[in-house]
C-alpha cells in the first residue's frame, strides 16, 4: 500500500467548532469550512460557495498561465476575483425547470499584467472559459450519493 496522498478524493468531517465547522482533507492538505455567524456558524473557515469560488478562481489562473506558457505570451501575472451572485429566491411552488434564470451565477474578473497586445488579452480572457472547473459549473455533473457501510461500534 502506498503512503502517497490520494488525489481526487476530498473528505469532509465535522470539526466540533460550532454546529457547521468542518475539517476538509484533500490528499495531505487540511482546510476548514464553516458558515458565517449570520447563518448560525462560527465563521472558522470559508463557506461552501466560497470554496467553489476558490476552485474556479484557481483553475482559471492556472488555465490562463498554462496557455500563455504554451503560446509564449509575455504574461507576467494573472489574478482572478470571483463573486457569487445570488439570484432572487423563486416564488413558492415555482417549477425550477421553467425558471428563466439559473439559481446561481458567478462573476469572474481577470486581471492580466505583462507586455500584452490587445489580441493577447482577448485570447487569454477567452481561455478563462476553457478552465475545467468553469466547464463543470456550466454543465451538468452527475452526483451519486450512497451511505458508507457502518463500522462496528
Amino acid at each position: 500500500m502506498s503512503n502517497a496522498p490520494q488525489r481526487n478524493v476530498v473528505k469532509a468531517r465535522e470539526s466540533g467548532f460550532g454546529p457547521f465547522g468542518q475539517y476538509i482533507n484533500v490528499g495531505h492538505h487540511i482546510l476548514g469550512a464553516d458558515e458565517p455567524g449570520t447563518y448560525g456558524g462560527q465563521d472558522t473557515g470559508p463557506d461552501p460557495f466560497e470554496l467553489v469560488m476558490a476552485g474556479l478562481g484557481a483553475c482559471t489562473t492556472m488555465t490562463i498561465r498554462m496557455v500563455a506558457g504554451r503560446k509564449k505570451i509575455a504574461l507576467k501575472e494573472v489574478s482572478v476575483e470571483v463573486r457569487h451572485l445570488r439570484a432572487p429566491p423563486m416564488s413558492m411552488g415555482a417549477d425550477p425547470a421553467t425558471a428563466e434564470e439559473k439559481p446561481h451565477a458567478f462573476e469572474r474578473i481577470v486581471t492580466l499584467t505583462g507586455d500584452l497586445s490587445a489580441d493577447d488579452r482577448v485570447f487569454l480572457i477567452a481561455m478563462a472559459d476553457k478552465c475545467p472547473v468553469h466547464k463543470l459549473l456550466e454543465g451538468e455533473a452527475e452526483i451519486i450519493t450512497r451511505e458508507a457501510v457502518a463500522e462496528a461500534a
